[in-house]
């Protein structure tokens, strides 16, 4: 017997390769409901076709927040546990009754396991929290992107539970093109929101704006609400990373020093401060700090995770770092382990051969 009325919303646009496998990922809700904002193919179609309570209507001007608050005036009052995915996601099988194990008569958000991305072997390369569900009753969605669901009571209760898990299979060929306007309307409206600030400093790095991502950077570390670590150390990267683009590298060194002073704990800063050395050819202290990051065994389940940290890229550069300091031995050892983990990249095979061979000399 069903504990509670469990219902999935979503919204979408031009997604109907994705409609077959999100709604049989869905099916074990009670219903599903999905707001259109503007098809042209045959997602509409296919998701009525699939059982799916389909509305359709547009949001101009566009914001993510308003198409999502939209979306949830779909799912019915009674509804005890909402949960929002987007059409690019699937849910593992089994999900329903995990949920309602975990939920309680007092909880209002559930957090679960999200894998936003995989390696080429099939495996979670950036996994995190995710909140999106939650109850009918006491949440809205806030920002014009990277929009969020906050509690608007002020008494919200978590559960997690990292069994549940979400699956993020994204379609790489649509446009990121409206997230820098949206971006800057958010600071503009949010000016003192750190998170908001990050992502558009991020967002700026991505369109190779170096002067205006450090710039904006920067104001996020001088935010009074900027206290999480890793997201402040990520800040000082990506700072870090603007000044190589303009060739400013002892500028690029500094900053990535303040980032592993700022979380020792996290292999990033270590990585790409190491990789920028091995860059330079200062191989003695590439091999220093890309230790330093081997040292980091605990991978915190946040977004601020860089996939290149745990596949075998850190142990790979420290074997090349290694072979012309003549630590010949410690550079096998080392590119055995990278290829332990990328065992189909023929240059790990070929650096392991080389080094074998010089071996034997």
């Amino acid at each position: 017997m069903k504990q509670y009325k469990v219902c999935v919303y979503a919204i979408c646009k031009n997604e109907e390769k994705f409609v077959d496998r999100w709604a049989a990922s869905m099916k074990e809700a009670d219903a599903i409901y999905v707001l259109d904002t503007g098809s042209t193919d045959q997602t509409v179609s296919k998701l009525k076709k699939a059982g799916v309570h389909v509305t359709q209507k547009k949001i101009d001007p566009w914001r993510f927040d308003v198409a999502r608050n939209e979306s949830l005036t779909l799912v019915p009052e009674d509804t005890d546990i909402c949960i929002c995915t987007d059409l690019d996601e699937v849910l593992e099988t089994g999900w329903r009754k995990k949920v309602e194990k975990a939920w309680k008569k007092d909880t209002t958000r559930l957090r679960y396991t999200f894998n936003w991305s995989f390696d080429e072997y099939g495996k979670p390369a950036v996994s995190f929290y995710g909140e999106k569900i939650h109850n009918r009753k006491d949440y809205a969605w806030r920002h014009p992107v990277h929009e969020v669901v906050e509690n608007i009571t002020g008494n919200e209760v978590y559960v997690t539970d990292d069994k549940i898990v979400v699956n993020h299979y994204p379609d790489h060929t649509k446009s990121r093109g409206s997230y820098l306007p949206l971006l800057e309307l958010s600071v503009e409206e949010s000016p003192e929101n750190d998170r908001n600030m990050h992502y558009l400093g991020r967002e700026y790095m991505y369109y190779q704006k170096w002067n205006e991502s450090i710039d904006t950077l920067l104001r996020h570390l001088h935010l009074k609400s900027a206290t999480w670590k890793d997201e402040r150390c990520a800040s000082m990267r990506f700072i870090a990373r603007d000044y190589l683009h303009l060739n400013r590298y002892d500028e690029a060194k500094m900053w990535y020093e303040k980032a592993i002073v700022e979380a020792p704990y996290l292999r990033e800063p270590w990585v790409e401060l190491g990789m920028l050395e091995y860059e330079l050819k200062e191989y003695e202290s590439a091999v220093s700090h890309l230790k330093n990051a081997l040292s980091v065994t605990i991978n915190n389940k946040t977004y601020i995770n860089e996939p290149y940290c745990y596949d075998g890229t850190v142990e790979d550069v420290l074997s090349v770092c290694l072979f012309p300091l003549g630590k010949k031995e410690e550079a096998l050892k080392y590119a055995l382990k990278a290829l332990e983990m990328k065992p189909n990249d023929q240059r790990i095979i070929d650096n392991v051969k080389f080094i074998e061979e010089s071996l034997t000399i």
